[in-house]
């Protein structure tokens, strides 16, 4: 019975982590560029006891011999869905959506004086000045957004005017005169299931090398391409509500039961212990 405990306390850990998971999509349904994370569960080591002693009770028996008790299950895997949300036009000019589902924007930030490039679909941009003549093409938490060259994107100032051209070219005006201040850099991850949430809407990248991958094979940058994005326009997340409400009431019914499996069981030991007393 004692197993059966632990095999239920084991897993409701478990189910916890998929109901966090489930809240996460939820709260995040009205994140522009978020992807909808779900969860895979895989079966922890079961054990098997032998309780059939006697030679004579394997004659003839169709059945496995023994009892096959398990351990529970853990949250094996937790899979991002990439997959294209709708499309919302805003107008905004520094609004911009992607049209392919392996292309990302490329966002630097900074760690303890360590620079990583991260990858996002959200591409709602705003210009932060970093001194009295420059500004720069950051996302919504002030991290700089990577140009083609691989910096970030400064633009002096005393522009009247700023647009983003579907090639990714950044475009301002200076009097009656138009200037390519920069071009957003595009990278195509040929295998998006192995990005990583990495929190603020971003993603990173694993040890490539590990997994038997060279940088250049995941990650491939796209060039001044016209009609790469959509501008004035967000891609909206690409949780469906309705799933998720699903899944929240099925992981909360299994939760329950293995609830009840606790309780149950404690009950149980609670009366053999009173026919031994």
């Amino acid at each position: 019975m004692s197993r059966m405990m632990i095999q239920a306390a084991v897993t409701m850990n478990q189910l916890q982590n998929k109901l966090d998971l489930i809240g996460h999509n939820m709260a995040n349904s009205q994140t522009p560029g978020y992807k909808t994370r779900s969860s895979e569960f895989s079966s922890l080591v079961t054990q098997q006891i032998d309780n059939l002693r006697s030679p004579a009770n394997a004659e003839n028996r169709l059945t496995p011999e023994g009892v096959r008790v398990g351990t529970g299950a853990k949250l094996g895997a937790i899979v991002n869905d990439f997959s294209l949300g709708a499309l919302q036009t805003t107008s905004r000019a520094l609004d911009l959506a992607l049209r392919n589902e392996n292309h990302f924007f490329q966002i630097q930030t900074e760690d303890q004086g360590v620079t990583t490039t991260h990858y996002t679909r959200d591409g709602n941009f705003f210009l932060n000045p970093i001194n009295e003549q420059e500004v720069m093409l950051t996302n919504s938490d002030g991290h700089p957004v990577l140009g083609q060259n691989g910096a970030p994107i400064i633009i002096a100032n005393g522009f009247t005017g700023i647009e983003v051209r579907q090639n990714g070219e950044i475009i301002v005006e200076r009097g009656d005169q138009q200037q390519v201040a920069g071009s957003i850099a595009v990278a195509e991850i040929t295998r998006p299931h192995l990005l990583e949430a990495a929190g603020g809407n971003l993603f990173s990248l694993p040890d490539l090398g590990e997994l038997g991958f060279t940088f250049a094979e995941i990650v491939q940058p796209v060039g001044v391409v016209e009609g790469l994005m959509e501008k004035g326009m967000l891609e909206q997340s690409n949780v469906d509500l309705a799933q998720q409400m699903a899944d929240l009431l099925m992981t909360q019914r299994a939760y329950q039961f293995n609830a009840r499996t606790i309780s149950t069981t404690d009950q149980m030991m609670g009366l053999v212990n009173q026919l031994r007393s």
